[in-house]
């Protein structure tokens, strides 16, 4: 199925300006399109086109000021520049996109001027939601909207944004919808973005995605920056075992203190912490510290829920029991703490969120 991209109109000087959006008005219909034939090695586009062959997708599409053009060396791999850009994004993926991989990536990002970024993007429909994973940037990110704290995965510090996108540009027209952003706090060009852990982080605050559209490796550019990129996609591989990431919340959500008990001799000590709660619900935290001197290899938390307390789901940890006295074990990741290193998991519960009692943390 070939398919017009369609991204959200920027902002005039002064106003807010909104992610992935374009400076035009949005000609972006299928009359708009080219659309050539499957990608093949070496070819460049420097017209708005998409095309979606076999499961696998490629887009280029330019909002008209300045020159930019995309390179498809295969379907996993391209290369990208632009000069004086307005808007322009493009990239390599699949259509329709997967909640469940894993997608390990190598590449670069070569700019100055405007801002320019390397992310994971797509949208879901049934909601209708415009969705970034931002790795790498040169120039400055849009944190616009509502801030609903961080997040880690693959060795980094990810801020969650949640933006409502009023009447705007989308794949099933203008209307209304959600963008749900993770940026990365210290960006990169190369790595693994372990998809799963985004679409639990951003469910553990009530941001769902739908049915998968399409999703690219894409490289965005605007401000009338110039630049170059290249992304090698290395492989996609399922993981849908793959265990949601810790997050905490901003400074404006609902938090309880944070009492500590350190275990005698154990070297390691627990903290808990409630993020959010509702009507009968809550997301909490334990932060594990090493205290010791020394590398910790591998902890386990007890502690003893209240009663009518109950443990929904858990993330970053294996729990043992979900109601009165239970235990949580490392996960495969974050069980070795360097001296003075801490690490958490998080759960959502169901009834009160009062501090566990008797919360400690041992180690073997």
């Amino acid at each position: 199925m070939n398919e017009a991209p369609h991204h959200p109109q920027r902002r005039s000087r002064g106003r807010i300006r909104l992610l992935l959006a374009g400076a035009c008005t949005v000609a972006l219909t299928a009359a708009a399109l080219t659309v050539t034939g499957t990608a093949s090695a070496a070819t460049t586009i420097c017209s708005n086109q998409s095309n979606s062959s076999g499961g696998t997708y490629y887009q280029m599409w330019s909002a008209g000021q300045g020159s930019a053009c995309i390179t498809l060396n295969s379907s996993s791999s391209y290369s990208s520049s632009w000069s004086g850009i307005g808007d322009f994004v493009a990239g390599v993926g699949w259509n329709p996109g997967n909640t469940s991989q894993s997608i390990s990536y190598t590449g670069s990002l070569n700019a100055s001027g405007g801002t320019n970024l390397l992310s994971l993007y797509g949208w879901s429909t049934n909601p209708l939601v415009e969705y970034y994973v931002i790795d790498g940037y040169v120039g400055s990110p849009n944190y616009s909207g509502q801030n609903m704290g961080t997040m880690t995965s693959d060795g980094g510090t990810y801020t969650i944004i949640k933006h409502q996108q009023v009447n705007q540009p989308s794949i099933q027209g203008t209307t209304t919808f959600w963008q749900y952003l993770a940026i990365r706090n210290s960006p990169r060009t190369s790595g693994t973005i372990t998809f799963p852990n985004f679409v639990s982080a951003w469910a553990s605050h009530g941001m769902n995605l739908g049915t998968m559209n399409y999703q690219i490796l894409a490289t965005e550019a605007w401000g009338n920056g110039s630049g170059s990129s290249s992304v090698n996609i290395g492989g996609a591989v399922q993981t849908t075992g793959a265990s949601p990431t810790r997050t905490t919340t901003s400074p404006t959500a609902r938090a309880s203190s944070t009492p500590t008990t350190s275990t005698g001799g154990s070297g390691c000590s627990a903290s808990y912490s409630v993020s959010s709660s509702w009507q009968g619900g809550f997301n909490a935290a334990v932060t594990v510290k090493n205290n010791g001197s020394s590398t910790l290899n591998g902890w386990t938390v007890h502690m003893t829920l209240p009663s009518g307390t109950s443990i929904v789901s858990l993330w970053n940890g294996t729990n043992t029991g979900t109601s009165g006295a239970v235990t949580v074990k490392n996960a495969s990741f974050n069980g070795s703490l360097g001296a003075g290193a801490s690490t958490s998991f998080g759960y959502t519960g169901s009834g009160s969120s009062t501090t566990p009692s008797s919360i400690s943390c041992t180690s073997p």
